[in-house]
């Protein structure tokens, strides 16, 4: 994936501090910008700014001019119930190589998180947990491209995109990346759609006034206004936090919806705010567009993310480091371990290396070097320094690709469903062998969707996997897993045996017929 170093966000965050909950940003921050130049320094004198601007009258021609492309998301879904003893979504124990992250708690808080913006909600031992909720977007392309933060409609079965003028329109998810918290929907309008243009959020600065505008309810759009406060902020809500922190009041309903420069540019998505109570205490957070722009880019592609993954632990340098190791400095990454078979080993890279630089970035700290190694693609061919005894020495590392991120399996028109499981299964293509990087060897029949209402979602399957067992009968394909499905099913019996393929674990699963 292309993407600038110092970008890439995560899904919307969990709690922080007092709670950080990622709830709907109605219109953010939008004060005029003040051009603030200090004419003296410590030595000469207080600082004095000058050129100030005034704000302006009004800032009615910018909001009259980009809110017809804001629009009102909402979702119906349903999540899983977890069962006592299980990580919610996974069919297997905590800690299980085949769960999502092997970490429950965090999964319990993001539920938690999610449940705030949810409208309503009703609950069903059988089948799950069903939900009601609304978030904000924009329309980023008159062709119906739609951005929005991806904890909005996450889980969802159905998606309605509202227009500022009433019309709905349903919706289908292009693509989603969870780690950056943002997702791409794809709507069919028979006209041209109005629509933003992303701008440049690297040229913000603290200070500069910005607009935020949502449109929670449907109601044709909501509009608040602040100033940058902060930039680069990590909140600790994923491995690529880098947002623009503004003091605009952030409400529900809100998530998804941009924020805007006086411009009428799109610089941020905004996504979280930082809360004691649920409600806007000043502190808000948006995905930077320098950020997103690529993420969006790549989903309209293919409808996947890529990234460049190097193979290696790596933890900060601290002073008793530095000195330890003979640096002068506290900076770099210490590579605490290298993972057998990556990029790092035939680099050879080394326990107690410290990487100074990646190609043209200087690695000051561990996040320095996660968002870089990031933003390059798979495959491509990178110069790194690394501090090793006393003096820097130069290794070429291949990029590869990284082995956790999570793929949109593109289905094919001859895909085939299986409703009494509530699965629709593929054959493995040559693109979704190489988007969920399975092994070459690997034969079956790939799931490229899930009814969650049905008795795959309640067992935790998900799209990517593949069933290469029907009871005890190996299977190659569609065609096989079909015919042996259809076999077992007029057998009768409460409950089918498949063995699951998901990434390089292998497990049986029973679903229940009942």
């Amino acid at each position: 994936m292309r993407a600038a170093n110092n970008s890439l966000k995560t899904t919307a965050p969990r709690s922080l501090g007092l709670g950080l909950f990622a709830l709907a940003l109605v219109g953010t921050a939008v004060l005029w910008s003040l051009s603030l130049s200090p004419v003296a320094t410590a030595n000469e004198g207080p600082l004095t700014p000058t050129g100030v601007s005034a704000a302006p009258p009004s800032f009615a021609d910018v909001i009259q001019t980009v809110k017809p492309a804001v629009v009102n998301i909402s979702v119906k879904g349903r999540v899983a119930v977890p069962v006592a003893g299980q990580a919610p979504g996974t069919p297997f124990g905590p800690g299980s190589p085949f769960g999502p992250d092997g970490a429950p708690g965090d999964h319990f808080e993001d539920f938690l998180r999610r449940f705030f913006e949810r409208q309503s909600f009703s609950a069903d031992r059988g089948a799950g947990r069903s939900f009601e909720g609304m978030g904000s977007g924009f329309i980023v392309d008159p062709e119906g491209y739609v951005v929005t933060n991806y904890h909005v409609i996450e889980h969802a079965e159905e998606i309605i995109v509202t227009l500022g003028d009433g019309t709905q329109l349903q919706a289908i998810l292009q693509g989603a990346d969870p780690k950056t918290d943002l997702a791409l929907l794809r709507v069919e309008s028979e006209e041209p759609l109005p629509y933003v243009a992303l701008g440049e959020s690297d040229e913000l600065r603290v200070g500069d006034w910005v607009i935020a505008i949502g449109n929670p309810f449907g109601l044709g759009g909501t509009a608040t206004t602040g100033i940058i406060s902060a930039r680069g902020r990590d909140i600790q809500s994923g491995p690529y936090d880098d947002f623009l922190q503004i003091d605009a009041p952030i409400n529900r309903g809100n998530s998804g919806g941009p924020l805007f420069d006086l411009n009428g540019k799109v610089v941020g998505v905004n996504t979280a705010i930082f809360s004691p109570n649920g409600g806007s205490v000043g502190i808000g957070f948006a995905i930077p567009s320098s950020m997103a722009a690529p993420i969006i880019e790549d989903l309209r592609e293919d409808g996947t993310i890529e990234r460049g993954w190097l193979g290696v632990q790596i933890q900060p340098v601290d002073e008793g480091i530095a000195e330890a190791l003979g640096l002068e400095e506290a900076r770099g990454a210490l590579v605490a371990g290298v993972t057998k078979g990556s990029p790092a080993a035939a680099a050879g890279l080394r326990a107690g290396d410290v990487i100074m630089s990646w190609g043209d970035t200087e690695i000051e700290e561990v996040k320095d070097l996660s968002r870089a190694v990031a933003s390059n693609d798979p495959a491509d061919e990178v110069e790194i320094e690394v501090w090793r005894g006393a003096g820097i020495e130069t290794l070429d590392v291949v990029v590869g690709a990284s082995p956790d991120e999570e793929v949109f399996v593109p289905a094919s028109e001859a895909q085939a469903p299986v409703a009494q499981l509530g699965l629709r299964l593929d054959n493995i293509s040559d693109q979704a062998r190489s988007q969920l990087r399975l092994p070459r060897d690997l034969q079956g029949a790939v799931i490229v969707g899930v009814d969650p209402e049905g008795p795959a979602a309640r067992k935790g399957l998900r799209a990517g996997d593949v069933i290469t067992m029907v009871g005890q009968q190996t299977v190659e394909n569609r065609d096989e897993a079909m015919r042996e499905i259809e076999h077992a099913l007029e057998a009768g019996g409460n409950s089918l045996l498949l063995q699951v393929a998901r990434g390089n674990t292998r497990q049986f699963v029973a679903l229940s017929l009942d």
